[in-house]
């Protein structure tokens, strides 16, 4: 079995593993900042990142076909979970998506994001021949709309739109028939207009001050301008690690989750930050090339499916901690502080190193 280890795609074991060691050097620098209150935000992200990686080898070993065959139990897990959270769940910053696990905090939705990539993977290659007619596009939106309904109910308006754009992604790339693309356009800007309605004040005033942040400036557009100034700041270079006087002195709101890009980028500079970027690029490469070398049409949905999820949560996050995207909560894989998140991006590596394993042709 451990001669299978030299047949991963390493390559996208060592890009993940050092967006890790950025996001551990800036939670670092974060937590010396203020030792009362976030010295332990280093030392977890630790133990999470040894769980992550733990897991990912765990299922790298793990044939990627076993969640086929489960993945409608994988689906109904995931829809109890997130009834769980909207009965017991434990409120932060206005939403109710945590259940508290002794001294952690489980966010359910980003193991939820995984089960619905499964679930569609699942559902979409068994029905490849029919997947472009309407019925069952129909079916897919309702396979994952239950989900989403949960998660926006929490309320948590970025994830919804993460596991939303997830089905449409894939179901984009399934082969759909065009002129059924143009319906669900029309469909999507429909829902838009009327979740406009069902949202709540705060999560409406995150996206109005996309516009013109400065009309709140100590309200909700506080966290887009920190933020700007944060990113400006760091001019070329950076000011050094510990040194970034929004992070250091509290001004930057959120800085070890929402906004750990925009301390990156001023303490690291320009420099850091395209570095960053490059290195998110070359993971979204390599993880193209492992669904496009997949064995069946499962192998190739799943990788895909993992490709558009790590896609919208880097896009939304470093577009909002440049202020030109809304809010919404979405943490930078590997690098924000979170255990659910960083556990699950890593589990995700797993399963891609597995299809890689996998391959019908060498990349």
């Amino acid at each position: 079995m451990f001669s299978k280890i030299f047949k991963f795609d390493w390559v996208l074991i060592a890009v993940s593993l050092l967006l890790l060691s950025v996001g551990l050097m800036a939670l670092y620098s974060i937590s010396t900042a203020n030792p009362s209150d976030s010295s332990g935000i280093f030392i977890k992200q630790l133990f999470f990142a040894a769980l992550g990686i733990s897991l990912m080898f765990f299922f790298a070993f793990t044939d990627y076909h076993y969640f086929k065959s489960y993945s409608l139990a994988i689906y109904l897990a995931a829809l109890l979970i997130l009834g769980a959270v909207l009965l017991w769940g434990e409120a932060m910053r206005g939403t109710s998506g945590w259940i508290g696990i002794g001294p952690f905090n489980l966010q359910p939705v980003e193991i939820v994001k995984l089960a619905l990539i499964i679930s569609l993977a699942s559902f979409i290659s068994k029905n490849k021949i029919e997947i472009g007619k309407a019925g069952k596009i129909f079916y897919s939106f309702m396979l994952s709309a239950v989900a989403i309904f949960l998660v926006f109910k929490q309320p948590d308006f970025g994830s919804a739109m993460v596991l939303a754009g997830i089905w449409l992604g894939m179901t984009i790339i399934s082969g759909i028939n065009w002129k059924y693309f143009a319906s669900l356009f029309l469909a999507g800007v429909l829902i838009t207009a009327v979740g406009w309605f069902c949202l709540a004040d705060f999560q409406k005033a995150r996206i109005t001050n996309l516009i013109n942040p400065k009309s709140d400036p100590q309200g909700s557009g506080y966290n887009v301008i920190q933020s700007v100034i944060a990113v400006g700041s760091g001019g070329i270079w950076g000011k050094g690690v510990g040194h970034g006087s929004q992070s250091q002195l509290n001004f930057l709101p959120e800085k070890h989750t929402d906004f750990i890009f925009a301390a990156i980028a001023e303490e690291l500079g320009m420099a850091g930050a395209f570095f960053v970027i490059f290195l998110f690029l070359f993971l979204l490469y390599r993880i193209k090339k492992t669904a496009a070398a997949a064995a069946d049409n499962f192998g190739y949905l799943l990788a895909a499916g993992i490709m558009i999820m790590f896609f919208l949560q880097i896009v939304v996050n470093i577009g909002m901690n440049i202020g030109v995207m809304p809010v919404t909560g979405i943490p930078l894989p590997f690098l924000s502080y979170g255990g659910s998140s960083l556990v699950t991006v890593f589990v995700a590596v797993g399963i891609l190193s597995n299809i890689y394993l996998n391959r019908k042709t060498v990349v």
